[in-house]
Order: structure tokens, then sequence, then C-alpha cells
């Protein structure tokens, strides 16, 4: 009987060896499944920390356009006013149309003066026509001008802040 009980002994020695041998494999693989995790739990706050970063980046530059862009709307709606203005000044007449023209001319350089404070540029007419600043509506032959140089203008064009508020609208010489 003794030799019964040692080897039921060493059979429970050998089970709970084994037992141990399994605990210790299964404790390797959670900690390698957790270490796994947990690299890639820091790979995930690393990107979204970093696309929060860009959100905020972007969202900066928004505001600043929308800030610096803002009486864009405004700034539109008074250029029928000046060029009204700038109509009324080219009437031909006596001395009082002479001296309402004077006028008429201080009022525009006050407009113009305010549009420069307020980054509202005319755009230049002179010289070579340029498809970003300028509208063609019509093309006339011309001795005198090269070809592709504007001949004549219709309606002046505005830059705000260096973006085309309103085109020139121009003839182009052939």
């Amino acid at each position: 009987m003794s030799q019964e009980i040692n080897e039921n002994l060493d059979e429970n020695q050998a089970a709970n060896e084994q037992n141990d041998q399994v605990c210790e494999q299964n404790e390797q693989n959670n900690e390698s499944e957790l270490e796994s995790q947990l690299a890639k739990v820091k790979e995930d706050l690393i990107r979204a920390t970093a696309d929060f970063e860009n959100i905020k980046k972007r969202l900066e530059r928004e505001k600043a356009d929308a800030l610096k862009f803002a009486n864009e709307g405004f700034a539109r709606d008074l250029l029928p006013v000046i060029d009204a203005l700038e109509i009324a000044a080219n009437i031909n007449g006596g001395d009082e149309i002479a001296a309402m023209k004077d006028g008429i001319n201080l009022t525009i350089e006050q407009f113009k003066k305010c549009f420069e404070k307020y980054g509202i540029k005319e755009i230049s007419t002179d010289g070579e026509f340029n498809p970003e600043v300028h509208n063609a509506i019509n093309y006339i032959e011309s001795a005198d001008l090269p070809s592709g140089s504007i001949a004549q203008v219709y309606q002046k064009g505005y830059t705000y802040n260096d973006r085309v508020l309103r085109p020139s609208m121009v003839v182009i010489a052939k």
C-alpha cells in the first residue's frame, strides 16, 4: 500500500508539474498578447493625437481665412457704387457739371483710399490679358496694339486680399 501511495504521489507530482508548465505557458501567451494590445493602443493614441493636431491647425487656418475675408460680401456690394460714381465723373458739361465732377472725383478718391485700407485693390488693365484676373468680353482688330493686349476696359476689376473680388471686363486686341 505504501508503494501505491508513493505511486499516487508521484503521479500527482507529475500532474502538478505538468499543470505548472501549462499555466506558465498560458501566462507567457497572455503576457505577449497583452503586450501586443498595449502596442496597438499606443499606436492608436499616437495617430489620434496627430489627427487632433492636424484638425486643430486646419481650423486655425480656416478661422484666419474667415477673418481675412469676412468683409468680402460687403466689399462686393460697394463695387457698383464706385462704378456709378466713375460714370458720373465722366459726364461732360458746363461749369456746374465741372463742380459736380470735382465732388464726385473726391468721393471716388475717398472710396479708393478706404478700399486700399481694407485690402481692396484695383486690377491693373495695362498691358497683357491675364485670364486669372480679366474677363474678355470681345476682340477687336487693332493696328496700334499688339495681339493679346487689353484695348478697352468696360468694367474695372478688384481684388480683396489678393483674391479676385470681381474680374475686369475687357476687350482684347487681335
